[in-house]
Parts: structure tokens; C-alpha cells; sequence
């Protein structure tokens, strides 16, 4: 009874330390690359607040309109996420 526990507990730890410990620090160190990519690429990324200014010419009652939808806090967020979608799909590690 003894060696059938020491068969199974034997092949879960090989199971732990060949799968689950090498994934961990193989998908560690790639959040980490992507991280650094995505931190200095992001640089490149435009102003949201120019939006504003484009916006500028619009009546009052389209404006009421886009102020109860919230359109110039979720147009900035679409632009910024787009933007981050291309660069890093752009990473060549990620594809």
C-alpha cells in the first residue's frame, strides 16, 4: 500500500515541477516581455484629448446627446485599446 502512494504522489510531483512550475515561469517571462514592449510602444500612442477639439463644431443638442452616452470618455477608451491591440499584435513573440 505504501509504494502504490509513493507511485502516485512520485508522479504528481513530476507532474508539478516538469508542467505546471516550467509553464509558470515560461508565461511569466513572456507577461514580462509584453509588459516592457507594450510600456515603452506606448509612447507612440496619440492624445485622446485632441478627440475634443475635432468635436469642437457640433450643436448643443448633439453635444447633450454625447454627454449622456458618455462618448468622449468611451472614444478615448476605444482609440487607446485599438492602438494597443495593433502594437501588440505587432510583437513578433505574441503574432
Amino acid at each position: 500500500m505504501f509504494g502504490i502512494l509513493l507511485s502516485a504522489l512520485n508522479t504528481i510531483a513530476a507532474f508539478v515541477f516538469r508542467q505546471v512550475v516550467v509553464k509558470f515561469f515560461v508565461l511569466f517571462a513572456i507577461f514580462f516581455i509584453i509588459e516592457a514592449f507594450v510600456g515603452v510602444l506606448g509612447e507612440f500612442i496619440p492624445d485622446p484629448s485632441s478627440l475634443d477639439g475635432a468635436l469642437g463644431s457640433l450643436i448643443s443638442g448633439m453635444w447633450w446627446f454625447l454627454d449622456l452616452f458618455a462618448f468622449s470618455q468611451g472614444a478615448s477608451l476605444v482609440m487607446t485599446a485599438s492602438v494597443y491591440r495593433f502594437l501588440i499584435r505587432r510583437i513578433p513573440f505574441i503574432g
